[in-house]
C-alpha cells in the first residue's frame, strides 16, 4: 500500500495513469512514472507550524511522501542538511547576493543519494520486494546497499571498473553483492535490465522506478523551508541522471499548489563536465532529448552519465525556469575544490565543485546577476575523494628551524 494521500502514478510523457499500489517501473513508452498526490488533503492535514516541530530529517515531510506505514520508513539517521554561505568568495568575485552551499554530504553514506534510495528501499519493503539491483558510479550503490541491509532486502550492485575504490569498498562492506564492469554506468544499467526476468531482481536505476525522485524532491522541500518558504534566485545542480533537479522542480510545484510558496521559481542550472555533457548539448541545440554521449570522461564520476532516461524532464525544468545548462572543464573542477577549501574551509566533492566552477563562469559572462542568491548543491562529502598529498615533514631528532613557521 502507498500513502493515503497518493492518488496514482502518471507517465511523465503521455500522462497515462497507473496503479500506485502495484510494483511499477517505466511506463509502456519507456518513460519515468511520477507520483501524484491529493495536495489539498495534504495541505489540510499538515501545517507549517506542525512541521517546524518535527526533527526526523526528510521523513518529517511524510504526508508528501509515498510510504504509508511508519514501520516501513527505513532510516539511518537522516538530518536536515545545512546551508553554508561563502561570503569571502562572493565578495572577491564582486557578487552582492548570497552564495550558499547546501551540503548533502552530511547525510547517511555521505551523499544525497541517501534521499532517493531511502525512499526506493522503503517502498520496496512496502510493496514486498526482496531483491534490488542498481548500476552506480559509486554513491547511489553505497546508499542502496546500506538502506537495503537495514531493511533486510538483498542488493546487487554493478560499478564501472574505474569507480573510486572507496565507493566500491563501502558498497560491499555494507552488504551489497558488488561487481566491477569493464564499461560505463549505462553498460552497468544494461546488465541490470537484462537480469530482471532471469534473476528476478527489481531495477532501481535512476528514474526507472517512481520513488527515488520522491526522495530527491525533499531537497526542494527542505530548501524552501530553510529559506522561510521562499526560493533562491538560481540553483546550480550537478546533473548526471538529473533526479534531484527534476525532483526539486516537482517539489516547488507541489508547494505552490498547497499554498505554501508563491509562483516564483529559481532558475534551474544543469551543470555537467565538458567530457560528458549530453544535456548541455541538447539544451544548446534546442532539442527535447539528449542522445548518448560517446566516450564519456570526467573525474567527477557522479556526473559521468552518457544518457539519461529523464532527459526531457531535465530540459523542461531548465527551460521552464528560465535557466540553462552549462559544462565546465575538469581542470576548473579541480581548481574550484582547492579554492573553496582554502578560502572558506568547505570541502566539496568533485561534482559539488563543478557547481562552483559553473557559478564563477556564469557570473563572469553575465548569465546570472551579481545580486542573485545562488545555491550550489554539494552532493557528497569531499572526504570520499583523493586529495593532494602532504609533502612537508619535521624530523624530531634534528634542530627545528622555527623561522619556517613565521
Amino acid at each position: 500500500m502507498v500513502s493515503k494521500y497518493v492518488t496514482h502514478l502518471e507517465c511523465s510523457m503521455t500522462g497515462k495513469h497507473f496503479n500506485a499500489n502495484e510494483k511499477q517501473g517505466l511506463s509502456e513508452v519507456g518513460r519515468p512514472l511520477l507520483v501524484r498526490y491529493d495536495l489539498k488533503a495534504v495541505a489540510n492535514a499538515l501545517k507549517k507550524e506542525t512541521l517546524a516541530k518535527r526533527t526526523e530529517g526528510f521523513w518529517r515531510y511524510h504526508e508528501m511522501l509515498p510510504v504509508a506505514h511508519c514501520d516501513n520508513r527505513i532510516s539511518l539517521g537522516e538530518v536536515v542538511t545545512p546551508l553554508m554561505d561563502l561570503p569571502r568568495i562572493a565578495k572577491a568575485h564582486g557578487a552582492t547576493g548570497r552564495l550558499t552551499v547546501k551540503d548533502e554530504g552530511r547525510l547517511p553514506t555521505g551523499s544525497f543519494k541517501a534521499r532517493g534510495l531511502a525512499m526506493a528501499v522503503s517502498m520496496a519493503k512496502e510493496l514486498g520486494i526482496d531483491h534490488l539491483a542498481i548500476p552506480t558510479n559509486g554513491n547511489a550503490g553505497a546508499a542502496m546497499a546500506a538502506y537495503a541491509t537495514k531493511a533486510g532486502i538483498r542488493s546487487t550492485v554493478f560499478c564501472p571498473d574505474d569507480t573510486p575504490p572507496i565507493n566500491v569498498e563501502e558498497i560491499a562492506f555494507q552488504g551489497g553483492d558488488t561487481y566491477r564492469v569493464n564499461g560505463l554506468i549505462n553498460d552497468c544499467g544494461a546488465i541490470v535490465g537484462g537480469g530482471k526476468e532471469s534473476v528476478g531482481w527489481f531495477d532501481v536505476s535512476t528514474l526507472k522506478e517512481p520513488y527515488r525522485i520522491e526522495g530527491k524532491k525533499t531537497m526542494g522541500l527542505e530548501l524552501a523551508e530553510q529559506l522561510g518558504w521562499q526560493v533562491p534566485d538560481v540553483i546550480f545542480y550537478p546533473t548526471g541522471g538529473g533526479t534531484g533537479l527534476i525532483g526539486m522542480w516537482k517539489a516547488f510545484a507541489e508547494l505552490e499548489e498547497m499554498g505554501w510558496i508563491g509562483s516564483k521559481r529559481p532558475r534551474m542550472i544543469a551543470v555537467q563536465s565538458t567530457g560528458c555533457a549530453p544535456i548541455v548539448k541538447a539544451y544548446d541545440n534546442g532539442e527535447e532529448h539528449a542522445p548518448l554521449w560517446e566516450n564519456a570522461y570526467t573525474h567527477a564520476s557522479g556526473i559521468r552519465v552518457p544518457i539519461a532516461v529523464g532527459d526531457f524532464l531535465i530540459l523542461r525544468a531548465v527551460r521552464e525556469s528560465g535557466g540553462f545548462a552549462i559544462a565546465v572543464e575538469d581542470e576548473a573542477i579541480t581548481q574550484a575544490q582547492a579554492h573553496v577549501a582554502k578560502e572558506e574551509g568547505v570541502l566539496l566533492c568533485p561534482e559539488g565543485a563543478a557547481t562552483f566552477a559553473a557559478w564563477q563562469q556564469s557570473l563572469t559572462n553575465g548569465s546570472i546577476g551579481k545580486d542573485d542568491h545562488a545555491i550550489l548543491f554539494n552532493c557528497a562529502t569531499g572526504l570520499k575523494y583523493p586529495m593532494p598529498e602532504v609533502q612537508k615533514a619535521i624530523d624530531k631528532n634534528q634542530t627545528i628551524d622555527y623561522g619556517q613557521f613565521s
